[in-house]
């Protein structure tokens, strides 16, 4: 009986093992794809992912003084706002090998959601808004779902009733 519990408990512990190696390699293979998407390490960059009663924003920092890294950040948040205006989610669909939650609503309702860009100290931000309902919970759908991908901090503040 004893060693039953043991083979058990051995081969739970190989098994969350072999789940835990493969969810860090996963993680390791999107920020590999991140950084070649955004030109920056992922490991040395700070992402926020913030959901606003109109909408969210999308910040992303170098974590120490890099120039090189900072205009690295800024051309590809405004590159990426470009898509996202035209409808385009390409990016964060390769970067995640999946459609992003969210990305479908939020091209379709394009005429509706305005894309700004502020630089940052060390990178850039794009601000989402919209007054759109379909299109506010599309983006916070996005941001969630960003969140939870890149292990990144966020607000979540959500429309007044």
């Amino acid at each position: 009986m004893r060693r039953s519990i043991a083979c058990l408990i051995v081969a739970f512990l190989a098994v969350g093992a072999s789940t835990a190696t493969a969810q860090d390699t996963s993680y390791a293979a999107m920020q590999r794809r991140g950084q070649h998407a955004m030109g920056v390490d992922q490991y040395t960059s700070i992402h926020k992912f913030d959901s606003f009663a109109d909408g969210g924003r999308i910040e992303l920092q170098r974590d120490r003084d890099d120039s090189a890294g900072v205009a690295m950040i800024r051309a590809h948040i405004r590159a990426i706002a470009a898509a996202f205006k035209s409808g385009d989610f390409s990016t964060p669909a390769f970067v995640h090998m999946q459609m992003v939650p969210g990305t479908k609503v939020m091209a379709s309702k394009r005429a509706v959601i305005t894309y700004d860009v502020h630089d940052l100290p060390r990178g850039a931000e794009l601000r989402i808004r919209t007054r759109d309902p379909e299109a506010v919970a599309a983006v916070h759908d996005f941001m969630a779902f960003q969140r939870g991908e890149h292990h990144a901090s966020g607000k979540m503040e959500h429309p007044r009733s």
